[in-house]
């Protein structure tokens, strides 16, 4: 596994992304796995999807720094969360890397996804009217910016029943390959402003959150 970009928010949050290199066997090397796990893995089908979940618990334990079983599960939402650490976590993929932030003393979120034409085709999904009007000349990468930056807050938030097109908000900003925005998330009882963070990768967009963005 190559460490390809790793950065630090504050002394209690960081983030870090990986390059998955290994095969199946070569990663759950690496793991502590109890039955469960091991029984949720053969659920997976082979191939990327199976080489996702082990490469993002691979990279948790390298950030963890721990010899310690890991006992990272998910709620009834689909948010993981770590049983036996204090640590709030986010987890992310997308084709040969793996992403994982990780904070001691806040809620946390981030994306990964790799460029490709076909996001114009479906912004509308996602962005409203308003939001589509001011997305600039790199229109590609600035909806993967929104995106990402849409999802960060969504796994942030943790809840099921968020439309992207809907409840989360963007505000105009001039994209500039790495950056920062305001964004809301409007829940109809309650709404929270929140910087959102843009890092463009190689071929990747990254967008991250962390929970004392709130503005």
């Amino acid at each position: 596994m190559s460490h390809v970009y790793h950065k630090v928010l504050d002394q209690f949050t960081s983030f870090a992304v990986w390059k998955i290199e290994e095969s199946a066997e070569e990663l759950l090397a690496q793991l502590q796995l109890k039955d469960h796990e091991i029984s949720y893995l053969d659920t997976l089908i082979s191939g990327k999807r199976n080489l996702h979940w082990l490469s993002t618990r691979v990279l948790l334990r390298r950030m963890m720094t721990t010899d310690a079983y890991i006992d990272c599960r998910a709620d009834s939402s689909g948010k993981p969360y770590l049983a036996n650490f204090p640590h709030f976590i986010s987890l992310s993929h997308s084709f040969d890397y793996a992403a994982v932030m990780v904070s001691k003393d806040k809620a946390v979120g981030i994306d990964i996804e790799l460029i490709k034409d076909k996001i114009e085709r479906i912004a509308h999904k996602f962005m409203s009217k308003r939001e589509l009007a001011f997305i600039s000349k790199d229109r590609i990468e600035q909806l993967y910016a929104c995106w990402c930056a849409k999802e960060a807050i969504y796994k942030l938030h943790g809840k099921k029943n968020i439309s992207f097109l809907d409840h989360i908000r963007i505000e105009p900003f001039e994209y500039s390959g790495t950056g920062s925005f305001i964004a809301s998330l409007d829940t109809g009882s309650q709404k929270n402003y929140y910087t959102v963070h843009y890092d463009r990768f190689e071929e990747y967009m990254i967008g991250y959150v962390a929970d004392n963005d709130q503005k």
